[in-house]
């Protein structure tokens, strides 16, 4: 009976050795999203997507209005036009509808491009960030928060404040500029 105490005694101490050989067990999730908007890089493309946005939004608006122009000449002057002169200027307004129709599918694909090659480069460059953490960390596994079917997280395994100063850290170094506001202090992830 005594032996037998013994070897259970070992086996339970020898346990959480043997568990911390094999691989870390902790896990962490972290809100890509909001590392996305509240990252100094994040916003940074945020902005360039927003201007060219804005900036396809003007050319369209300016394309409208030659189109509304040129439907007010040929309502305006429809009596005292020839049928040649306002078959034409009809064709020129066709041709603004389908110009303006391919200008807008063309806008939204090169948006949609611009939108995921800045979300390449963001991904490129926060992986090695989110990589060392969880190194640091002895993570075994970090969880995308509401990507990856996960219905709850404890706040206290939630990396998201520690990555984006980690990953703000980084983008200032590379770019030289000043800080902006720091998130709340990161958690940690409890075992």
């Amino acid at each position: 009976m005594k032996k037998l105490l013994i070897t259970l005694a070992a086996t339970a101490l020898a346990l959480p050795v043997f568990a911390q050989a094999t691989a870390p067990g902790r896990l962490a999730v972290i809100d890509v999203q909001r590392v996305l908007n509240t990252s100094v890089a994040g916003k940074a493309a945020q902005d360039k997507l927003k201007k060219a946005q804005e900036d396809k939004m003007a050319k369209a608006n300016k394309l409208q209005e030659d189109m509304k122009a040129l439907d007010t000449e040929i309502n305006t002057k429809k009596l005292s036009l020839s049928e040649d002169k306002l078959a034409d200027l009809q064709k020129q307004l066709s041709d603004k509808q389908i110009a303006l129709q391919r200008f807008g599918q063309d806008a939204d694909k090169e948006l949609g491009d611009a939108r995921d090659k800045e979300l390449l480069a963001l991904e490129n460059k926060i992986k090695p960030v989110i990589d060392q953490i969880g190194k640091e960390m002895g993570l075994a596994a970090i969880f995308n928060k509401f990507e990856s079917g996960l219905v709850y997280a404890s706040d206290a395994i939630d990396i998201t404040d520690a990555v984006i100063k980690r990953f703000n850290d980084a983008t200032v170094a590379e770019s030289g500029a000043q800080p902006a506001a720091q998130p709340a202090a990161a958690k940690k992830p409890g075992a």
